[in-house]
């Protein structure tokens, strides 16, 4: 069985910037906000890319290939989830506490990962390793710990491609 299959999924960290180039702060709690971001974060405006989150399985797999342990705040993202596939599907609703997601992207890395540490951007175009970018659908708060689910008809396990197939009209007889 994979960590995935057996461990709970939940919220590891919490970062914000306070300023465009500051680094990251980490927070153990913040207010999700549906018509302005994470409180705080430099990047607070309504939109597609209100939040990225990042997968810490897969963020160890990229420091694995750097042959580094790097700190996850280097890629920037506001959240770093365990134990939950991340997807690039678009549409796909995750829930983080009580705040609910919607993934809009997939999180290209751009040449300023490379500044942060050699070999970086590379390592995160394999995989997904970038993580996604969602826009917020139901503000609250979370908290590192809190619990991360996809709900049942939306991840990206069987019942979530069903739902996916039927709204496309693929599965239309």
């Amino acid at each position: 069985m994979t960590a995935q299959a057996t461990s709970p999924a939940i919220l590891q960290a919490i970062a914000i910037r306070a300023a465009r180039r500051a680094p990251m702060d980490l927070h153990a709690r913040i207010y999700v906000d549906a018509a302005s971001g994470l409180a705080g974060d430099a990047h607070r405006k309504p939109g597609r890319a209100q939040v990225s989150i990042l997968s810490a399985e897969k963020w160890a797999d990229t420091c694995a290939e750097l042959g580094d342990d790097v700190p996850w705040t280097l890629r920037r993202a506001n959240l770093l989830v365990s134990g939950v596939p991340l997807e690039p599907i678009v549409g796909l609703r995750l829930s983080v506490g009580d705040v609910v997601l919607e993934v809009t992207m997939e999180t290209e890395p751009c040449d300023r990962m490379d500044a942060q540490h050699a070999g970086l951007t590379r390592a995160l175009e394999t995989d997904s390793r970038g993580g996604v970018r969602c826009r917020i659908m139901q503000s609250g708060w979370i908290a590192v710990g809190d619990p991360v689910r996809w709900p049942a008809d939306e991840g990206p396990g069987e019942a979530g491609l069903r739902r996916r197939r039927l709204e496309s009209g693929a599965d239309q007889r």
